[in-house]
């Protein structure tokens, strides 16, 4: 039977990924020590989604452990040394504005943690396939030196430029301000690209987008549409920062985040890195994201605009997965923007069925995906 461990098990990656495996037989080890609660509020903790994992999936045992305490993780992998097949490694500190409160832990959990990870799979696991979460942030704020054209709703990109249909990898890491938080997700990106380059490892980086689904629990700090969807079910006031309004993110479920994993993951490529987002697919500017919600929910939202946009934000960012597309073909999107909000206002509160962009999104959400892939 095959094994996967996932980092993070609890946030909304790390338990997207434990209900993928578990649903495709796989037996599923989860480390998550609940610093999200530390990080968000004891609103953001992660402990209510560890209980309905365990209590969903049999083949889920949960493990308490934080992957900076090099001998916890030693011990968990050489417990499973014999049967670890997939790491997924979504374990992180995933705010840019949190990193500034306290550099240390940030790089810690996210450059010395990932480094733990990684020395672990050499020792006791080598042919595992280790798929890392990195993020667009690596990238720093090159994405606002773009010819980027302000209009009604959007910044957007002027329609001649190479990246009309995203971003790719070939854009620069260097010479841009990236904040704290981009400077340790970059640590570990490099150091999960060199141990598949130097060591031959099976390793992976995914340079995600805005990353959402219903499980999400957003913070104001973190998680962009979460966090939006619960200031219209909480009627809490939402603060627009900077650029208009019209700056831009494409946003991907996790469902589909999780299913690229796992076609990687059948036919792995040592140190490949990859853009993936919900690309020009799925992508909204705040204000568009703003209405959008309400016509979804009937609601109307009360917001403020803040004149001052977060250091380092990006104006506009569309990934291209088309890197990801050329080596894994038969990967694509099983959600839109619209069915996404829907899923996020599900999770929140009753969506008006008039509302509703098609019952697609009341589906199950595993079943799509594992009936395609097994035939």
């Amino acid at each position: 039977m095959p094994t996967a461990l996932v980092t993070g098990s609890h946030g909304l990656v790390g338990a997207e990924s434990v209900a993928f495996f578990c649903e495709l037989g796989f037996n599923v080890v989860g480390i998550d020590n609940d610093m999200r609660a530390r990080f968000f509020g004891s609103e953001a903790s992660t402990l209510p989604q560890r209980d309905r994992l365990a209590e969903k999936f049999p083949r889920y045992r949960a493990i308490d452990a934080d992957i900076r305490d090099q001998r916890a993780i030693e011990r968990l992998f050489s417990d499973y040394s014999t049967s670890i097949d997939l790491v997924i490694h979504a374990a992180a500190q995933p705010s840019h504005d949190w990193a500034t409160s306290d550099p240390r832990t940030d790089f810690t959990v996210n450059a010395n943690g990932t480094l733990n990870i990684l020395e672990c799979v050499r020792a006791y696991c080598p042919k595992a396939t280790f798929i890392f979460t990195s993020t667009n942030k690596v990238y720093g704020d090159a994405p606002n030196h773009l010819p980027l054209i302000e209009q009604e709703t959007r910044w957007e990109i002027d329609p001649a430029h190479p990246y009309r249909d995203g971003i790719d990898e070939a854009m620069s890491i260097d010479q841009s301000m990236h904040s704290l938080f981009g400077a340790s997700k970059i640590a570990a990106d490099i150091l999960v690209q060199e141990y598949g380059r130097y060591f031959g490892l099976c390793t992976g980086v995914f340079r995600c987008g805005c990353l959402t689904g219903p499980a999400h629990a957003g913070a104001e700090l973190h998680g962009f549409l979460a966090w939006l969807v619960r200031c219209f079910a909480e009627d809490t006031p939402y603060e627009v920062f900077g650029y208009g309004g019209k700056q831009v993110r494409d946003n991907i479920h996790s469902f589909d985040l999780v299913n690229a994993f796992y076609h990687f993951f059948r036919s792995p490529r040592p140190g490949e890195v990859y853009n993936i987002g919900g690309g020009r697919h799925s992508n909204c500017s705040v204000l568009e994201a703003i209405a959008l919600c309400e016509e979804v929910s009937g609601r109307t939202l009360r917001w403020h605009y803040v004149d001052q946009n977060r250091q380092g934000d990006h104006i506009w960012w569309i990934s291209d997965v088309a890197k990801f597309r050329s080596h894994y073909g038969d990967w694509q999107y099983r959600y839109s923007l619209r069915e996404i909000i829907e899923q996020l206002f599900e999770a929140r509160c009753a969506v008006p069925e008039h509302a509703r962009a098609s019952s697609k999104a009341a589906a199950p959400v595993h079943k799509f995906v594992i009936n395609r892939l097994s035939n």
